[in-house]
């Protein structure tokens, strides 16, 4: 089965935008291109409510641009979507016609609800969240949908957006005018009361598109975040407000400089960052959550799910996305099988002896990281701990919010303790010494497991943990383990790392190797 590709036309309020994916047989989606172009259409409506033959130029001009480059990569499904500032316009109908005409694309209007419905529709495909507000705010119209045990319960389209408040509100102003602030968050405010579901909700506020994640970027920027990736990236109320007290307090110059900022954002920033302040406040919200999965995706996953039987699923996100990254770096699923089962094993033993404390939580998050144990090597043997902690820490996964993604990688790239503490460092005090301790035993584990599993045959069948009762021994354990075949490999591998499994013990082990058959 070969790749699809499929190409995405988003004409917004404030952007159009081209994005190509391909999607693989195991339903992986890749990005293959991303183009923009800043059209602001939402500014060429008359008072009438119809577009100027100029916005209607710019639309045309940039579609034209965007239909030759998708015919280059060879695009075998074409999904043209368009939202506020044509759904908008009162010649909505001739804009269709034209672009029909001039490009040969049949663009679809969303509705407001639709809108809303697919960007809220990737975020709970793709975020652990079981509840939340989600918020994509563009030009011109401002979505915000309530989903609680990953249903959605309520949603609103509101006729305003960053343009609009900055025509509204700032124009003629200084960016950060104090005074237009101060009305634009007092107006906004007012909107929000008119959803009964909305107040004091206290649930995650999640941001979805180009505002929510220059937020963040700023943010990390101003922080040096010691990891890549925007998407499950959580904010407090008071980072939020930091942030945008930041832009706040910067000449319209010097936003230009601000890292993070994209040049083409940096006039309607600010009209963006007091919708998300006021809401998440208005909410009593818990966190404010970014998602760079949105709009497009959602309609991206929502084609996948209709056209193959539902790949994405709403629940066990995690699941899934270890599945595909094995895929996606070739690791073999028996070895992987076999490194769960005797990681498993090896922690029972251990609760069992109360050695060792752990959760179901963290069950999981060794059974995920013996899964994806040393993928590194898809790019070089040598050195496959450090791309393991990489690629891991730095992958946008789909379901892992960052705490979790360096958690995993940490877990799947156990080498030593000099390399756990060498990874554990770049993330400085994230982790507690109890939680950094667990994680370098549970490390310890998964790296013992892959030892009795060399040959990646399953020669192992069953494995004992006891006190020693050779009086003439130093050690105080024995490690009983019986097999089948031969265990060579298995021997030497497991003899050499025991000091790992010994570190977890706090104490020293005898491996005995035992045939099943008895001989």
């Amino acid at each position: 089965m070969t790749n699809q590709r499929i190409g995405l036309i988003d004409v917004g309020s404030n952007t159009i935008r081209l994005v190509i994916f391909e999607i693989d047989q195991n339903q992986t989606i890749t990005e293959l291109q991303n183009i923009k172009t800043p059209a602001r259409l939402v500014q060429y409506l008359e008072k009438d409510g119809t577009m100027s033959k100029k916005g209607i130029s710019v639309l045309v001009t940039a579609l034209e641009s965007f239909t030759e480059i998708a015919e280059r990569y060879h695009i075998e499904t074409m999904i043209p979507v368009a939202t506020a500032a044509i759904r908008q316009s009162t010649n909505a109908k001739s804009i269709l016609k034209t672009v029909k005409e001039k490009t040969g694309l049949k663009l679809r209007i969303l509705k407001e609800e639709e809108e809303a419905f697919y960007g809220n529709y990737a975020v709970r495909h793709t975020m652990d969240l079981k509840n939340g507000v989600t918020i994509d705010i563009g030009g011109g119209s401002t979505e915000l949908t309530l989903f609680k045990d990953k249903q959605v319960v309520d949603s609103h389209s509101f006729p305003f957006g960053v343009v609009s408040l900055k025509k509204q509100f700032f124009d003629g102003k200084d960016h950060n005018d104090k005074k237009a602030i101060g009305k634009a968050r007092k107006w906004v405010n007012e909107q929000f009361t008119s959803l009964k579901w909305l107040p004091d909700v206290k649930v995650p506020l999640i941001g979805i598109g180009g505002s929510a994640r220059n937020l963040a970027d700023i943010h990390q920027r101003q922080h040096d975040y010691p990891i890549a990736g925007i998407h499950g990236y959580m904010m407090t109320g008071d980072e939020l407000e930091e942030t945008f007290d930041l832009i706040v307090d910067t000449s319209f110059q010097q936003l230009s400089k601000l890292d993070g900022l994209s040049e083409d954002r940096k006039d309607i920033i600010i009209p963006a960052g007091l919708v998300f302040l006021e809401l998440f406040d208005f909410m009593d919200s818990t966190d404010f959550a970014i998602s760079s999965r949105g709009l497009r995706e959602g309609l991206i996953i929502d084609y996948i799910n209709r056209t193959d039987n539902q790949p994405y699923e709403l629940y066990d996100i995690k699941r899934q996305t270890v599945e595909r990254m094995s895929k996606r770096y070739n690791i073999r699923t028996i070895g992987a099988y076999q490194r769960i089962l005797l990681a498993d094993r090896l922690l029972n033993l251990l609760k069992d002896k109360e050695i060792i404390d752990i959760d179901e939580e963290h069950l999981i998050l060794v059974h995920y990281a013996a899964s994806l144990y040393n993928l590194g090597s898809y790019i070089e043997d040598d050195s496959k701990s450090q791309h393991t902690f990489y690629i891991i820490s730095n992958s946008n996964l789909h379901g892992f919010n960052h705490y979790d993604r360096v958690r995993l990688a940490l877990l799947a790239s156990y080498k030593n303790r000099s390399l756990f503490n060498q990874y554990i460092h770049t993330v400085n005090d994230w982790f507690s010494d109890d939680e950094a301790n667990l994680l370098l035993s549970l490390g310890s584990v998964i790296k013992f497991a892959e030892a009795l599993n060399d040959s990646h045959v399953n020669m192992v069948k069953d494995i004992q943990l006891s006190k020693n009762k050779d009086k003439d021994s130093e050690d105080k354990y024995e490690l009983i383990v019986t097999y089948n075949g031969e265990v060579i490999a298995e021997k030497y591998r497991a003899n050499k790392h025991k000091n790992h499994f010994e570190r977890v013990l706090g104490d020293t082990v005898h491996i005995t190797f035992k045939s099943e058959t008895g001989n």
